[in-house]
């Protein structure tokens, strides 16, 4: 199979003309590094997730997903490494915009909102305090840099890109995907602060939503019980190693291996997002 792209989580190969394999890997990344020490697990439960989303979501948008039983995959797919961590999912052209919803104020928006009162170019609300609910969830896109940092775009420059039709699409059915589950993750005691869809169009022309949906990897997820406005709040996501990181000013270009208590916090976070959602055991 051909390797068409190594991410800083997942790998892609290409099954033939309109079918890819997305493998999901043990990878962490912080601040747009790949970090030394795998989470154990991580690849099955994001991939998991993902699948229970996309499911929740069909009615909404159709999704990529042809199959995630290894039964279905090419023959060299079907050995034990691949269990769990793949899907089998259609070609799309996608979107080269990254959609960024979000409900609540906090990390790099909240540090903005401080500075000038917007969040990407929208202004806000005088008087909001951290990890506050905003009136109204937020489409804040950026660009999907190949390396480095992604780029905050205006919507406006979103038009320019894919043309005003497309864009007013991607950003209603981003902000009723985020909705519809942010509800239902609220019935199951977590709040989702935010998140980041990708879509791409199919051979018809559809929108498709395709790469990982409602992740810990691509998402904010706060316990209900514990949520108070007006200071950073716990969470089942990657900010935990994030805050280790600034906390204890490890340097992640260091190639140091990550401590095994912090991997092993990292690990159960993932775990207990993955069972509250879904209300599946791992």
């Amino acid at each position: 199979m051909k390797k068409i792209s190594s991410g800083k989580v997942r790998e892609i190969y290409e099954v033939d003309e309109d079918k890819l394999l997305l493998v999901v890997s043990d990878r962490i990344s912080a601040f747009d590094y790949i970090l030394p020490s795998m989470v154990p697990n991580k690849g099955k439960i994001l991939n998991q997730i993902s699948k229970f989303w996309f499911d929740y979501i069909k009615d909404i948008i159709p999704n990529h997903v042809i199959s995630t039983d290894i039964k279905d995959f090419p023959e060299e797919f079907q050995t034990p490494e691949f269990e769990g961590r793949s899907m089998l999912v259609k070609k799309l052209k996608m979107i080269p915009v990254e959609c960024i919803i979000r409900g609540y104020i906090t990390g790099s928006g909240w540090k903005s909102y401080k500075e000038n009162g917007t969040v990407c170019g929208i202004k806000l609300p005088e008087g909001l305090q951290e990890s506050q609910k905003l009136p109204e969830p937020i489409f804040t896109p950026t660009t999907k840099a190949s390396e480095g940092h992604d780029e905050n775009i205006s919507f406006d420059e979103v038009c320019n890109l894919i043309g005003k039709d497309l864009a007013e699409k991607l950003r209603s059915k981003a902000i009723e995907i985020y909705k519809t589950c942010a509800e239902y993750a609220l019935t199951k005691g977590v709040i989702i602060a935010d998140t980041k869809f990708e879509f791409g169009l199919d051979e018809s022309g559809n929108l498709v939503i395709g790469d990982e949906v409602l992740t810990p990897d691509s998402s904010r997820f706060w316990p209900a019980d514990d949520y108070e406005v007006g200071r950073s709040q716990k969470s089942f996501d990657k900010q935990y190693i994030r805050d280790w990181i600034k906390s204890t000013g490890y340097d992640p270009e260091s190639g140091t291996p990550i401590p095994d208590d912090v991997i092993d916090t990292t690990a159960k976070k993932y775990i207990e997002a993955y069972e509250i959602l879904t209300g599946k055991k791992f």
